[in-house]
């Protein structure tokens, strides 16, 4: 087959969105698949690449704000047997329309809900109700990360249900880069002290398109935890500043460490390194949690918000523990439980974590049921031509 993935982000840009197009596509050209992705264009990109055989187009947008952008140069997508839209990707739903003229089987991953505030707030809903009504009820699949995130999401009520329509396909997590391990010990000295040995991990984008990653919760219930722990902040963005500021007012200086960004290959090494991961997110623009994936791949549980779709990868009281989204004390509590457990539970926890994701959460198994999904969409679709 020859695919085409239209998306907001692509790599050296990582975010959830960009990452699952990322994997998507090189999961599918080694099952034999010609794979193209087309996203918008930045200052410092160059117009076509190859990476590691995937094709990368970067368009010229004519408008641009935030994530948000009009690419014109989509009217040329031609030959290919499926268009896959990654969606939230306001403006790129022109993809919709190629697909409906050129009449390419067109099929959506719905990755989040857009909770927005202000004017673009009404922007937001105006477009929900229109033109993203229009492309979700067009594509001939819709695909959530889990059922349950669906179920809550407000996509339920836009979308005209028939059959077979929405479809359930788990984000995964490259098993053979983050995977268990010895650790560098000579990092991890950089972030402890005899006092504090121990690492609570939290890897987010900290920008504002991201600022239900929860960082104000996470570090007032640091400030309370009794036990001797520092955290480390892997990520950057323009909000970084901000929680900076607000971990030296809490007197969290010199407990709490912002790394910026760190590379994909640098990353496994932070996820053993430390005791636990922590996503707390507040809002269902957290739908899935890769990086909750990432760190139970590296043998180290979790602690995530009991939101929809994220409460699904998290076995409670297994691999880790569920907070209520938004409660400083709850946070606390299941933070302080973790650090109090005994090294042996720990590690049973990360080998449970570890075996799940093996079982459930792998890029492979997540092509292998893409390839399904398209060829049962490029069937419905030769059956109207």
């Amino acid at each position: 087959m020859r695919i085409a993935h239209i998306t907001a982000t692509f790599p050296p840009y990582w975010g959830g969105t960009g990452n699952v197009a990322y994997y998507n596509a090189r999961e599918l050209i080694r099952r034999g698949h010609e794979v193209s992705i087309f996203t918008p264009r930045s200052s410092n990109s160059v117009p076509f690449e190859n990476i590691q055989g995937i094709s990368v187009h970067r368009l010229n947008p004519i408008f641009h704000y935030g994530n948000a952008c009009l690419l014109p140069g989509l009217w040329l997508i031609n030959n290919f047997n499926v268009i896959h839209f990654h969606y939230p990707f306001f403006g790129g739903e022109f993809a919709a329309l190629v697909a409906y003229r050129k009449r390419i089987p067109f099929v959506v991953t719905y990755h989040q809900d857009v909770h927005l505030y202000g004017i673009p707030g009404i922007v937001e809903r105006l477009l929900r109700k229109t033109i993203s009504r229009w492309t979700l009820n067009f594509a001939r699949q819709v695909l959530f990360t889990s059922i349950d995130y669906y179920q809550s999401s407000y996509a339920r009520n836009i979308i005209k249900l028939r059959e077979g329509k929405v479809r359930e396909l788990p984000n995964g997590v490259d098993i053979t880069h983050f995977r268990p391990g010895s650790y560098d010990i000579i990092l991890k000295n950089k972030f402890t002290s005899q006092s504090a040995e121990k690492i609570i991990l939290l890897v987010a984008r900290l920008d504002r398109a991201h600022f239900f990653k929860g960082i104000p919760i996470f570090l007032q219930a640091l400030k309370r935890i009794n036990e001797p722990v520092n955290a480390v902040i892997v990520g950057e963005g323009d909000l970084k500043g901000e929680y900076e500021k607000q971990a030296n007012y809490l007197g969290l200086h010199d407990r709490v460490y912002f790394t910026g960004q760190v590379s994909i290959n640098d990353l496994p090494n932070y996820y053993r390194m430390a005791s636990l991961s922590v996503l707390p997110s507040t809002t269902m623009g957290e739908a899935f949690g890769l990086v909750l994936l990432e760190s139970l791949a590296c043998q180290t549980p979790i602690i995530a918000s009991n939101l929809p779709g994220v409460r699904t990868v998290v076995s409670d009281g297994v691999d880790g523990f569920l907070v209520q989204p938004g409660n400083v004390d709850d946070l606390q509590e299941k933070l302080q439980l973790m650090l109090s457990l005994p090294e042996e539970k720990i590690k049973q926890m990360g080998i449970a974590g570890r075996l799940k994701v093996e079982e459930k959460y792998t890029w492979d198994r997540a092509a292998r049921l893409l390839e399904e999904i398209y060829e049962q969409a490029i069937a419905a679709n030769s059956m109207i031509n």
